[in-house]
C-alpha cells in the first residue's frame, strides 16, 4: 500500500505468520489475550478463519525500517455477518434491497469474540497518536482499494472509539454484563455486599450444585491434558449444534490454544462420577477474567451459572483480578453479581445515502442503549445501604 499518513509506510498481512509474534505482541500489549499472536494464529493454523470460512486476513502493519512494528490492527475481508456480535444483518438486507452490494466488508476485531480490548494497537514507546493515524487512513484507504460497502472496527477501547469518531466514523453503543471486583477477599465477602434475598439466591445455587454430586475442577496452565480439551470440544459441539447449528471453532484451534497460550487459560471441568459432563473456557488477561465458551451434554440444573459465573468470581477474587467479562447478552447476570457496561463499534459506509440512513439508526440506538444501562442498574443485586441488608 502507499502511505497510510504522514509519510508512514502501513502495509497489509495475508497471514499472522508473516511477522513475529514478539514483534505483533509489542503492540498488542499483555492486556487481552485475544489480540496476541498467539490467539490469531491459532484460529487460522486451524483454519477456523481464512477464506473458506468467510474470514479473510488482511491485517494491517505499519513497520519500522528495521523490520520491527509500530503498529498492527487484527483485519479481515468478510462475505458475511457471522461470528461478530454486532449486528449488520439489517444494514446488509436493507442495501441490498435497495440494489447494492453490502458483502464483501471489512472486520477490524477478533473472530468469534465479542471482547473490549485494542484495535488500532501502537507498541510502547512509540508516537502513539501519528501511528493511531496512520493505522486509521491505511483502514480507510484498504477500504476504498477493494471498494468494499463498508468497514467496521468492533469492540475496540473507549479511547480508540473517540478517536474514530473524530475520523468520521459512525458509532455505535452496545451492551455486555461485567462483574467488578471492590477489594474483596472471598466469595463470601462479595456475598455480604448483596440484599439478602439475592444472597440467599445464590447461596441455594450453589448448595443445589454442590449437592447434585457433580465435581467441579478449576483448571490452569500445564493442568490442563489432551483429554480436557477432548472432553470440552464435545460440550462445545454438542451446545453449539442445540443453540446455534454451526460451531465457528475446531478441535484443532483448542489444541493449538492449549499448546500456545496454555498460561491464559481458566478451564472449568464439571463431571458426572467420574465422566466430564460440561465445562467453561476463560482466559486471562492483564486485570480481566474472559468467560469464552461453555457447552455441556445435558441440563444440569444451576450447573451453568456456577461453572460460567461464581467459580469465575471464585478466581478473580482468589488471583485478585480487577474484573471478570462473562461475553455477550444474559440480562440473568444482573442479578449474580454481573452489571451492565458499555461496549463499543465503528463504522464507515461508502455509501453516502446508506452512510446518511445508518447514521440516523445509530444515533437512535444510542439513545436506547444508554436508556436501558441506566434503567438495569434499578436491578443491581447490591445493598442499597451502608449497613446490615
Amino acid at each position: 500500500m502507499p502511505d497510510g499518513g504522514d509519510s508512514i509506510a502501513v502495509c497489509v498481512l495475508r497471514r499472522i505468520d508473516e511477522v513475529p509474534a514478539a514483534h505483533w505482541d509489542a503492540c498488542a500489549g499483555v492486556a487481552c489475550p485475544f489480540v496476541r499472536h498467539a490467539f490469531l494464529r491459532a484460529l487460522e493454523d486451524s483454519e477456523s478463519v481464512g477464506a473458506e470460512a468467510g474470514w479473510q486476513p488482511q491485517h494491517l502493519v505499519v513497520p519500522d525500517s528495521d523490520g520491527t512494528l509500530l503498529g498492527a490492527v487484527p483485519l479481515y475481508l468478510k462475505s458475511h455477518s457471522y461470528g461478530e456480535y454486532v449486528f449488520d444483518w439489517g444494514w446488509a438486507e436493507a442495501y441490498e434491497r435497495a440494489g447494492g452490494r453490502y458483502y464483501p466488508k471489512l472486520q477490524a476485531s477478533v473472530p468469534f469474540t465479542p471482547v473490549t480490548g485494542p484495535r488500532l494497537m501502537v507498541r510502547a514507546g512509540t508516537d502513539e497518536p501519528t501511528i493511531r493515524a496512520a493505522l486509521t487512513a491505511g483502514l480507510l484507504e484498504l477500504a476504498r482499494r477493494y471498494g468494499v460497502s463498508s468497514l467496521h472496527v468492533t469492540f475496540p477501547t473507549r479511547e480508540e472509539w473517540d478517536h474514530l469518531g473524530a475520523a468520521g466514523f459512525l458509532l455505535r453503543k452496545g451492551l455486555q454484563y461485567h462483574w467488578e471486583n471492590r477489594g474483596y477477599g472471598s466469595f463470601d465477602d462479595f456475598l455480604a455486599a448483596l440484599s439478602s434475598r439475592k444472597r440467599k439466591a445464590i447461596r441455594k445455587e450453589r448448595r443445589r450444585v454442590a449437592e447434585s454430586g457433580l465435581t467441579l475442577r478449576t483448571l490452569t496452565g500445564e493442568d490442563i491434558a489432551p483429554r480436557h480439551w477432548d472432553a470440552f470440544y464435545r460440550f462445545y459441539i454438542a451446545t453449539s449444534d442445540r443453540k446455534w447449528g454451526r460451531p465457528y471453532l475446531n478441535r484443532e484451534f483448542f489444541r493449538r490454544l492449549g499448546e500456545t497460550m496454555a498460561e491464559a487459560i481458566v478451564l472449568v471441568l464439571a463431571e458426572d462420577r467420574g465422566r466430564p459432563v460440561a465445562g467453561a473456557l476463560n482466559l486471562r488477561g492483564g486485570d480481566t477474567l474472559y468467560g469464552r465458551n461453555w457447552g455441556a451434554l445435558g441440563d444440569f440444573r444451576f450447573l451453568h451459572f456456577e461453572a460460567c459465573y461464581y467459580r469465575a468470581i471464585d478466581f478473580a477474587i482468589a488471583e485478585g483480578l480487577a474484573r471478570v467479562e462473562a461475553g455477550a447478552q444474559g440480562e440473568h447476570k444482573i442479578q449474580r453479581g454481573y452489571l451492565p457496561a458499555e461496549t463499543y463499534s465503528a463504522h464507515w459506509i461508502a455509501d453516502p445515502g446508506f452512510r446518511e440512513a445508518v447514521e440516523h439508526f445509530l444515533r437512535r440506538e444510542r439513545s436506547q442503549v444508554e436508556y436501558e444501562i441506566d434503567a438495569l442498574g434499578d436491578y443491581a443485586p447490591f445493598r442499597k445501604d451502608n449497613g446490615a441488608a
